[in-house]
């Protein structure tokens, strides 16, 4: 009976995302230019340019090209890791072989996507079957995390976040797999596989490849007797089957990115040398922040920046045109908090304890994924002040898994706190636990269907300016 009903909510958990998504990928404007303020995907339009070009010519290009520059910006998407965009390019192609239609291309381009977010959807409940005995606050780390409106918006046009969402997704479910059962080939090649995609997708995730690294080389360092050893007949075996199989699945863009852009392998200083040549003014890289001599702390006080980036965290679909009223970011103000107070009780009680000396193993796990949250707001920060003010919550998205598995621990935490010796009630938990579920599958079909999708049939479906 209990398979059933885990059957049976698996499947209710996949189907609400895609009653959530596929309306979303089939309604929202690729390109918008009949109301005041713009509601199609961010950069779609430019970001599409690249499969188009595979599409119409087979092969990938180079990011020099004109006819893929960014109007205005004078770089090309192409310049960067563009794994997802080949995958669409190449589907198009294949669709285009039944049909010349502009949306059916469209449509195939942004399925690619759909499907990473419901393979994500799997990684993440796989991920919380290993991280939570608890069902109910298993399920309540799969909801919020794959449900999270900016998440799910993410899977439903033409961009590389979604891979790189499946990417953190993976590593993580095969590092926690490889912490608890030991590293064996099925958890290596899933390990390889999420690296290579997360290399191959988007910068912003690369701390999960370092942190990776590190915690696949800490799991075989043990102390013993007061003295340090490692397996390393069992480290480099295991270590080089999965460098192979990363070499062999993303060393193949580095390298042709090294001849076709004369050793930019990154495509960072080609873009800067293309933005300065082709660039409007108010987009140039001598108009950032930097280079007229505004401090750093004065672009962060401007603007709301850190608020504007917590609510398109959330929930900010179009070109963060459509928000979601106030009770959507206040309610997960809530759901935050609630994490933050049951970490904070989780951590005081830890200090008490007389038996303070933790698995350093699983402190190091933590630490890695505490550096996994904080380097892609870093990296924001930095790429706002040094080349281009965007102050987007969805560049923080790759740090979503682990910020909702430490908001749900600390739920359960609070959970568990006694008054006297009672805890509290199970039916008040249940309670508590629905509320937060509610919360998180209600924000997102509440942006879905009230606030994004009346406008979208409203303004129609849109291919070119």
């Amino acid at each position: 009976m209990k398979k059933r009903t885990e059957r049976f909510l698996f499947i209710l958990y996949l189907a609400g995302f895609l009653i959530l998504a596929v309306p979303m990928a089939v309604y929202q404007p690729h390109v918008d230019i009949t109301s005041a303020v713009p509601v199609s995907p961010p950069d779609e339009y430019f970001r599409m340019l690249i499969p188009q070009y595979i599409c119409q010519h087979g092969t990938l290009p180079t990011g020099l090209e004109e006819e893929v520059r960014i109007t205005g910006c004078g770089f090309s998407y192409g310049l960067y890791n563009t794994l997802p965009y080949i995958i669409q390019g190449y589907l198009m192609r294949f669709v285009s072989l039944f049909t010349d239609s502009e949306l059916a291309l469209l449509y195939a381009g942004r399925s690619v996507n759909i499907v990473f977010g419901c393979i994500m959807a799997v990684f993440v409940y796989l991920l919380g079957k290993r991280l939570f005995t608890d069902h109910r606050f298993r399920w309540l780390f799969c909801v919020a995390v794959t449900y999270l409106p900016e998440n799910l918006f993410v899977h439903t046009y033409i961009n590389t976040d979604s891979c790189c969402m499946l990417a953190a997704g993976m590593i993580l479910f095969a590092l926690v797999w490889g912490y608890q059962e030991g590293f064996q080939i099925k958890n290596c090649i899933c390990l390889a596989i999420g690296i290579i995609l997360c290399a191959l997708s988007y910068y912003n995730a690369y701390g999960y490849i370092l942190s990776a690294i590190l915690l696949f080389i800490a799991y075989y360092i043990t102390k013993e007797n007061g003295r340090w050893h490692c397996r390393y007949k069992t480290m480099f075996s295991y270590g080089a089957f999965i460098s192979i199989l990363v070499l062999i699945g993303a060393g193949w863009w580095f390298v042709r990115a090294y001849f076709v852009l004369d050793g930019d392998i990154l495509g960072l200083k080609t873009k800067e040398q293309l933005a300065l040549l082709y660039s409007l003014p108010e987009t140039s890289p001598l108009f950032t922040y930097q280079a007229r001599g505004i401090s750093l702390f004065q672009m962060l006080s401007e603007n709301k920046f850190f608020q504007c980036l917590y609510d398109s965290f959330i929930a900010a679909y179009g070109s963060l045109s459509i928000r979601g009223s106030y009770w959507t970011y206040f309610s997960y103000k809530l759901l935050f908090g609630a994490g933050i107070a049951g970490g904070l009780m989780y951590f005081i009680g830890f200090i008490r304890k007389k038996e303070r000396k933790a698995n350093g193993r699983t402190l190091f796990f933590h630490l890695n994924m505490v550096f996994c949250m904080v380097l892609p707001l870093i990296i924001l920060i930095r790429y706002a002040y040094t080349m281009n003010y965007q102050h987007q919550g969805r560049y923080l998205l790759p740090a979503l898994v682990p910020v909702m598995y430490y908001t749900v621990r600390g739920i359960q935490t609070l959970s568990l706190v006694t008054f006297g010796k009672r805890q509290l009630p199970r039916l008040l938990v249940n309670i508590g636990v629905a509320f937060a579920l509610f919360i998180a599958a209600g924000s997102a079909f509440y942006m879905v269907f009230v606030q994004s999708l009346p406008i979208y049939q409203t303004v129609g479906m849109r291919l070119t300016y």
